[in-house]
């Protein structure tokens, strides 16, 4: 029987929209996807997601990454609003599985600077029964570890429990620990995905 839901954050309940987010402050196309490939892309992004650096040093791992764009990686990533956006439906889905009787989760892979410059996009967290911020941490997805602590933290049985993540290696991870697994690619989809996994279960 299924009695908790756990939710990724990023592109899941808030959309991670660094492309949009770097063309909003007047980078072109070729500017943003070189930013990507020192940053976002790179092993360093999981840095600062990790809370073990502090910002401006995750920013210098960066600025490593391509010196020459030192001054447009500083503009990028120096003040982060707009970066992270709360979905529109966020709310309702979430308030449809407590409304159903479901205690509902957070687990995240989510930076201290993201969480203070972009508040909204984590408005919902109040709604919630607990979770956990990558940073607070110091562990990212797809590391057992923060799984087995979310679950230890809460009492929660990994068969009773179902995980929604856009990354498929973070929801194989959770599928190892019995952790049912949902790969999100819309909300629709991963409702539909969720209730066929509650109809077999029960």
């Amino acid at each position: 029987m299924i009695k908790n839901i756990i939710f990724d954050i990023g592109n899941v309940l808030s959309a991670f929209r660094w492309e949009g987010f770097l063309a909003d402050k007047g980078f072109d196309k070729e500017m943003i996807d070189r930013i990507g490939n020192a940053s976002v892309r790179t092993d360093a992004w999981y840095e600062f997601d990790k809370g073990v650096y502090s910002d401006e040093e995750v920013v210098e791992l960066f600025v490593k990454n391509d010196p020459e764009i030192a001054a447009e990686i500083h503009k990028a990533f120096d003040y982060v609003e707009g970066m992270v956006e709360l979905y529109p439906y966020a709310f309702d889905w979430i308030k449809g599985y407590k409304d159903a009787g479901y205690k509902v989760y957070y687990l995240s892979n989510f930076s201290y600077k993201a969480e203070t410059q972009c508040p909204d996009s984590l408005s919902f967290i109040p709604m919630m029964d607990g979770g956990i911020l990558s940073y607070k941490v110091k562990m990212t997805k797809p590391d057992p570890k923060i799984y087995e602590l979310l679950l230890s933290t809460y009492g929660l049985k990994a068969e009773e429990s179902i995980f929604i993540d856009d990354t498929l290696r973070n929801v194989e991870a959770a599928e190892k620990l019995g952790i049912h697994g949902v790969r999100f690619i819309d909300q629709k989809d991963a409702a539909a995905k969720v209730s066929s996994i509650i109809e077999k279960c029960s």
